[in-house]
């Protein structure tokens, strides 16, 4: 689970990407907090792709690979930690508009820590990376630093590499939601969704719907609950998603739509169960 030492959690799923110079802890903050499929590290496609992790050589090679696999895994909506040096304004923007068009948080994690530490863990590598390079690193991150709040990125968290020492600031909060998200004639107006023309990728339809409500002002989001399409909509063989399961997808997103279901049936639907679902979407 990815959670701050501070408590705050991050977005999940969400895009998140790693700045920092070489030995300020950016693979061991990940490893702590991510699973290891959720990490797209290039060091690690160097050492796949090259003789080993330090092999420069091979670097075109892994970050060719790298982008590749984050613009499939952030296009499917999956958690994708960037582990990289993040050092290259160029790239974070790429990854960052790859979030916004998945509708995908995005959030940057700072890795400001001391330069003395940073020098000790690099001079205790079995191939450390040379002082001068070291300190031109440590020298653009002072620069990112200033740069990460005005990229647009959702959520910036700076990690001086403390027990307690992360920190999360809003780069780009959202406006807070209108008092329980009335219309001017006092109504709350909820989407519902029955038919579900999604292609090949119901995730990111579902996605797309939610965060479209969520913009247009609507105060919710309802699913059916049936095991096949009804008549009144669509043919009986249509698509037709398990709601508390789709709920939870849609209860990621960090949107302020509530969520829920037009009806859920009592003949199939365990009352201590469905509670447990409920609770489970809403956490």
């Amino acid at each position: 689970m990815n959670v701050p030492s501070t408590g705050q959690r991050l977005p999940d799923p969400a895009l998140v990407v790693l700045v920092g110079a070489s030995g300020s802890g950016k693979s061991t903050w990940a490893e702590q907090r991510y699973r290891r499929e959720e990490t797209v590290s290039s060091d690690a496609l160097r050492g796949v792709l090259g003789s080993g992790p330090h092999d420069l050589d091979a670097s075109d090679d892994a970050f060719s690979v790298l982008e590749t696999v984050v613009a499939a895994r952030v296009g499917r909506g999956l958690t994708t930690v960037v582990d990289t040096l993040g050092l290259d304004q160029e790239r974070r923007e790429r990854w960052l508009g790859l979030a916004r068009a998945a509708g995908l948080p995005a959030a940057a994690v700072l890795f400001d820590v001391p330069e003395r530490e940073c020098r000790r863990r690099n001079a205790a590598r079995d191939r450390p990376v040379p002082a001068l390079v070291l300190g031109g690193q440590l020298r653009r991150v002072s620069e990112v630093a200033a740069a990460l709040a005005d990229e647009g990125w959702d959520l910036v968290v700076e990690y001086d590499g403390g027990e307690a020492a992360a920190t999360a600031t809003a780069a780009t909060p959202r406006p807070a939601p209108e008092a329980d998200r009335r219309s001017s004639q006092g109504l709350r107006i909820m989407l519902q969704l029955s038919r579900f023309p999604w292609g090949e990728d119901p995730a990111a339809w579902l996605r797309e719907v939610a965060l479209a409500a969520d913009a247009a002002g609507f105060a919710g989001l309802a699913l059916m609950d049936h095991l096949i399409q009804i008549p009144q909509v669509d043919r009986a063989w249509e698509p037709i998603p398990e709601p508390w399961v789709s709920l939870g997808l849609l209860a990621g997103l960090d949107t302020r739509l509530q969520l829920g279901t037009l009806v859920t049936p009592a003949t199939f639907r365990p009352a201590g169960i469905t509670a447990k679902a409920a609770a489970t979407g809403r956490g």
